[in-house]
């Protein structure tokens, strides 16, 4: 179910002079933009010259690392094919490129046909430092192997975690069951992961990314059931009379927020994955539902229809104090930001609006519109950075997984999938 990708990865310094076209989506908001850093990226080079495979295979590495770095919004990429840095990492080569930037990412690939090698060499160019990646895999495992060294880049030259090993889950019908998929951050590798022949819903990840919870009418109830992609089973989680929804796992995955309806209203409670203990969350609540853990895991947002409409309240999870964070005609489906200080939501401020994408801060008093005038806009799910939204948009006439900056910038469909898709979730 999913590809195993053996990576050898070796750190090198060596001393200076030693030798060792995709669509990209831009968002600019005006007066925000940061700095970028210039980044140097050469062509990448067979391993062997007179290759063709090696050649294409080469081609390939770069089109995706190239893509990854550029939707990362944090480098201006100084690239020229005609430049001597394809051809070689003499003090003439790399005396070219610093002219135009402060590192250099150079690459060789060799493709055997059934394994493939990647070389990954990062320069730089200011103090001769270099830094060496070696990746090993199957075909099928190479846009990963590619994302990885790309995250691997950001981590290392700005200091924040990169996004572009992730991956969403979501839900669609074009086999004519709503069934899960998985996709790679880009819109590639789309990956049908059940085949109920039923109604799958809601996917939620555990936090190291090797399960997938989701809703499923599998069996006539709305059961939890529970993805493991490593093991590629598929097994039930919970099965309790009503409804059974997750909301997520707490950042340490011990206890799963969940709605359950257990013949009355949903509301919200938390299982011990361990024990399998149920615990009640709120009292006189009304239908609740769509809880959502902060990422201290000492809160947890939720929708409730308390006050008449549903909106949206946060509870403490120690206290067991609940406050009230939105006050418009409908909200629902919070998503809480990897930094802890804004909850994307879809809602609609007057009854005959559609519904749209905002964000808020934790005091309420901050809210803004990200979605405006386009379809209907729905399930938002933050990207693991903080930096981006995925979310549903009936823009386009049918129901499909956009993406766009967390500014509401730059929106774009994830992958063009017949059918209606539903409520996407980023992975870690």
């Amino acid at each position: 179910m999913k590809a195993l990708l053996a990576l050898a990865v070796a750190f090198l310094v060596l001393p200076p002079g030693a030798s060792a076209a995709t669509d990209v989506y831009i968002g600019i908001s005006p007066g925000q933009e940061a700095p970028k850093t210039a980044l140097a990226l050469a062509k990448f080079l067979p391993e062997r010259p007179d290759s063709p495979e090696d050649l294409a295979m080469a081609e390939s590495f770069r089109d995706v690392v190239r893509a990854d770095l550029m939707y990362s919004r944090y480098f201006d990429i100084k690239e020229d094919p005609l430049s001597p840095a394809n051809l070689d990492s003499s003090p003439e080569s790399l005396a070219y490129w610093k002219a135009l930037a402060g590192q250099l990412i150079t690459g060789k690939v060799e493709d055997t046909g059934t394994v493939w090698t990647f070389t990954a060499r990062l320069h730089d160019l200011n103090t001769g430092a270099v830094v060496d990646k070696f990746y090993r895999g199957e075909k099928r495992a190479m846009r990963r192997a590619a994302h990885i060294f790309s995250d691997e880049i950001i981590q290392r030259l700005t200091g924040h975690a990169g996004i572009a090993h992730s991956k969403l889950a979501f839900a669609n019908n074009s086999s004519g069951s709503k069934e899960i998929y998985l996709i790679d951050y880009d819109g590639e590798n789309l990956t049908r992961l059940t085949s109920d022949n039923s109604i799958n819903l809601l996917p939620r990840w555990s936090q190291d990314a090797s399960k997938i919870y989701y809703t499923t009418y599998r069996w006539g109830n709305p059961d939890m059931f529970e993805i493991d992609l490593k093991a590629g089973k598929i097994r039930p989680f919970t099965t309790i009379q009503g409804l059974n929804i997750p909301g997520g796992l707490s950042p340490d995955g011990l206890t799963m927020v969940m709605t359950l309806s257990r013949g009355k209203d949903p509301n919200i409670y938390s299982l011990d994955v361990a024990s399998r203990e149920l615990t009640k969350l709120l009292k006189d609540f009304g239908v609740s539902s769509s809880p959502t853990w902060s990422p201290d895991g000492k809160q947890v947002a939720f929708v409730s229809d308390r006050s008449g409409n549903p909106q949206i309240y946060i509870l403490d999870m120690a206290t067991g104090n609940t406050r009230r964070l939105t006050r418009m005609n409908w909200c629902d489906s919070p998503s809480w930001s990897a930094s802890g200080d804004g909850i994307v939501f879809s809602g609609r401020e007057t009854p005959r609006e559609s519904l749209n994408i905002f964000i808020t801060d934790l005091t309420g008093s901050q809210i803004r519109r990200l979605t405006d005038k386009a379809g209907s806009n729905e399930d938002p799910s933050w990207s693991p950075d903080g930096r981006f939204v995925a979310f549903t948009s009936t823009r386009r006439g049918r129901r499909e997984i956009f993406m766009m900056d967390a500014d509401g910038s730059a929106p774009h469909p994830l992958v063009d999938l017949p059918g209606q898709s539903y409520t996407p979730n980023w992975s870690p």
